[in-house]
């Protein structure tokens, strides 16, 4: 296998889920169950992935968890924002289960805005955690954020994520529990180990829960890193400590305005100036002094009639998604100015169309430029 395959390959398989047990059990007298344990309580953990551009795309691209901390709030860890940035790209679904297919009860939402913690160091994990500001609110509760509740070594604390179970049985992409021991805790983070349960890689950014004394679950931390074999330890921020120059101040702001003042049917015509009047969440790229609204991994172009695959688009035409669900999500894409033709050989016949890098490519040539930054501790082996 080349490297370039093999790293797009690792590159998929990001948001790995804890080594885990039944919640049910994560008192006394638990048993190890090395292959994880479904968490369905648990509908405030969200996955983390790359904006879905493309509506023939057979899977998303799962990158990290976090966690809703408000209708339009999700808290999560900020070096899964390595590999598109802040600026990228995301969005978040919530559900039981993502791949291989997302479950029917489960919804997709888009990233409207990312804000990394200022104090963040990526080699040590200091601060490693963003906020993200969802683009529509959603109806599920929010997590309970912690007032005075403060792990405290030796006591027991449940993670959850979606990811890999290092189990071919159980894939990636299913929200799961596992409970740990805390071994120490430290003014901005604590550190826990397998009680039986462990965090594990694509983990980063999942919330980490500990019971006050009324018996309930409240949000004490994010998990950012843990060790080579996600066996001995996990290092956690510690929700507390970004309370009051973090997480309050953004809850706080006002959402921002929805809604564009430019038509998906004419990008092509109409100039933009900042992101905001886009249609959809499209950004503004300003070239030569000309802005326009693009989709990620797409030229200028004009959206158009709906549709739900390529071939309804016509002869090399192309089916994008401008928001993660509803009827009129996806829309028929036609550039601006047609690409110029690959060369053929002679008496082959031109094949025309639309030019784009889906999702799948487009990260391997990111992987392959050395952008791509490691999601877990800098000893693990990706």
């Amino acid at each position: 296998m080349t490297r370039g395959a093999w790293l797009l390959l690792l590159a998929m398989g990001l948001a790995c889920t804890p080594v885990t047990e039944d919640r049910a059990t994560w008192g006394e007298g638990v048993s190890r169950v090395v292959e994880g344990t479904p968490a369905p309580e648990d509908v405030a953990t969200v996955a983390l992935l790359a904006r879905r551009t493309r509506c023939s795309e057979p899977s998303p691209l799962l990158l990290c968890s976090g966690v809703l901390i408000a209708p339009d709030v999700v808290l999560t860890a900020a070096h899964c924002l390595d590999l598109f940035g802040p600026e990228g790209a995301h969005e978040v679904f919530l559900g039981r289960e993502l791949m291989p297919r997302p479950s029917e009860e489960g919804r997709f939402v888009r990233v409207a805005r990312a804000v990394i913690h200022p104090r963040y160091e990526p080699k040590t994990h200091a601060y490693d955690v963003a906020l993200l500001r969802l683009a529509s609110p959603v109806n599920v509760a929010p997590a309970q954020l912690p007032s005075a509740v403060v792990p405290m070594p030796g006591e027991r604390v449940r993670a959850v994520g979606y990811g890999d179970t290092k189990d071919v049985d159980e894939p990636a992409g299913q929200r799961r529990q596992g409970v740990l021991s805390v071994t120490g805790v430290e003014p901005t983070l604590f550190r826990a180990g397998p009680s039986p349960g462990m965090s594990c890689v694509g983990d980063s950014g999942g919330p980490v829960f500990a019971r006050d004394d009324a018996g309930r679950d409240v949000l004490v931390g994010i998990t950012v890193s843990g060790d080579v074999a996600c066996r001995e330890e996990a290092v956690n921020v510690r929700v507390d400590a970004l309370m009051g120059d973090f997480i309050e101040p953004f809850l706080a702001l006002p959402a921002p305005a929805q809604g564009s003042t430019l038509s998906p049917e004419a990008l092509c015509l109409e100039d933009c100036e900042n992101d905001a009047q886009c249609p959809s969440g499209l950004a503004c790229v300003v070239t030569e002094g000309i802005g326009r609204c693009l989709l990620p991994a797409l030229r200028e172009g004009d959206f158009g009639a709906s549709c739900t695959e390529d071939v309804a688009c016509g002869v090399g035409g192309l089916c994008a998604r401008l928001e993660p669900e509803g009827t009129d999500a996806c829309r028929c894409f036609t550039p601006c100015t047609p690409p110029p033709p690959d060369p053929e050989p002679p008496g082959a016949p031109s094949a025309g169309g639309c030019s784009s890098a889906p999702g799948l490519a487009l990260l391997g040539i990111l992987l392959l430029a050395g952008v791509v930054r490691r999601p877990w501790r800098a000893e693990f082996p990706v």
